[in-house]
């Protein structure tokens, strides 16, 4: 083994199990038996300081391990049509990183988030098909700690109103990188983005704030999708 090929796989093995590497193994697992992700659908990254750790495509996401993670520079420019993105370290095996890395980016640059989570649960997609329409998921007066204005202020109380904007899908999970921009420029105090008939893009400023934040949405989604389907009102006082 070459000294470089050594330093780079020094960047994934750690026996510490708040290593980013470690963690995305590990929150990959979580979701996986959450309903979150099945087979190589979804995923996560986490940033430190000046680089980003993110879980490869194509890997079942129980079986996903520190080896099968891509390591990232931060900052970097954004590649262009002729440029690619620079890597510190990339598998040995024959992997990709995840098709959701430019998402992820607009999650850092534009809310300086330090992890971004991407789940296809069925209560998002769900929550996408009743508020198609409306183009964006609203609820109220539910009493719950954790969901953060814009996904890095402060928590929502129990009388704020929860909007989440719904984007419409693309054949490729890169292309609604632009799509995903837009609605998080348009809609600054937005907790995540829907994306319609497929999923949601949640961000924090740690993984624990991302996780927390993905977990209690996901909470009001599936709360939000029964009250819909009884024909109940998911924001009072209107």
């Amino acid at each position: 083994m070459s000294a470089s090929t050594e330093q780079e796989d020094a960047l994934v093995t750690s026996t510490d199990p708040l290593h980013p590497a470690n963690l995305i193994s590990e929150l990959c697992a979580s979701f996986y038996r959450l309903g979150w992700v099945t087979g190589t659908g979804g995923g996560i990254c986490i940033r430190t300081h000046d680089k980003v750790y993110i879980a490869p495509s194509g890997v079942q996401k129980e079986r996903i391990e520190p080896s099968h993670i891509f390591v990232l520079p931060y900052p970097q420019a954004e590649p262009s049509p002729h440029t690619d993105r620079i890597f510190l370290r990339r598998p040995k095996l024959n992997l990709k990183e995840s098709a959701c890395t430019p998402l992820f980016w607009n999650a850092f640059t534009i809310r300086n988030a330090g992890s971004c989570i991407h789940t296809h649960s069925q209560n998002a997609v769900m929550a996408t098909l009743l508020w198609e329409k409306e183009k964006m998921f609203r609820i109220s007066h539910q009493m719950i700690k954790g969901v953060r204005i814009g996904g890095h202020g402060p928590t929502l109380s129990y009388l704020d109103t929860l909007e989440v904007p719904i984007i419409d899908n693309t054949p490729n999970e890169e292309d609604l990188k632009d799509s995903m921009k837009e609605a998080m420029e348009k809609y600054p105090r937005a907790a995540g983005i829907l994306v319609l008939r497929h999923g949601i893009y949640v961000w924090g400023d740690d993984w624990q704030k991302a996780k927390t934040q993905t977990e209690c949405l996901d909470y009001l989604l599936e709360i939000g999708v029964k009250m819909k389907l009884a024909g109940l009102p998911t924001v009072l006082n209107e």
